[in-house]
């Protein structure tokens, strides 16, 4: 089993940030043909999604999320002064803690013949839900003998 760390800086409070190339690549780089990647954020504001990397649907999906859990809501976890032992600079983000539960943090990918094992109009996304900010996650490569 082989492990490895991307890591990703977001450029805004709610983007996708497509990560199937990179996931390839350390694919080609071990000369991975068969097997497993096991994709991992590695913070509670983030998830990972298959989806379709189209821009006017990414937009649509930031908007039905920030619909759904908005962020200016009353949201318990954001009382920053009733709250113990945090840091000067904690962000109001209930929203993307709720949101990020929602899409989950962990995905499964299948290796075949050396290529993900994706359908046409998918791709791995990481999911920015408390931007911008530098991101990791964490992949894990089994690979089948």
């Amino acid at each position: 089993m082989l492990h490895h760390r991307l890591q990703i800086a977001t450029k805004a409070p709610f983007c996708c940030h497509d990560i199937t190339a990179d996931i390839q690549r350390l694919i080609d780089g071990h000369s991975m043909q068969q097997g497993l990647v096991v994709a991992v954020g590695q913070h509670t504001t983030t998830a990972l999604v298959i989806n379709e990397n189209e821009q006017r649907l990414l937009t649509d999906i930031e908007q039905f999320f920030l619909a759904l859990v908005p962020p200016q809501r009353a949201w318990l976890h954001n009382d920053l002064e009733l709250r113990q032992d945090i840091p000067a600079d904690e962000p109001r983000n209930a929203h993307a803690h709720l949101i990020a539960l929602m899409l989950g943090c962990q995905l499964s990918l299948p290796v075949l013949d050396g290529k993900l094992g994706l359908g046409r109009y998918q791709s791995v996304l990481l999911v920015e839900l408390d931007g911008p900010r530098q991101r990791q996650v964490l992949l894990q490569l089994r690979l089948e003998n």
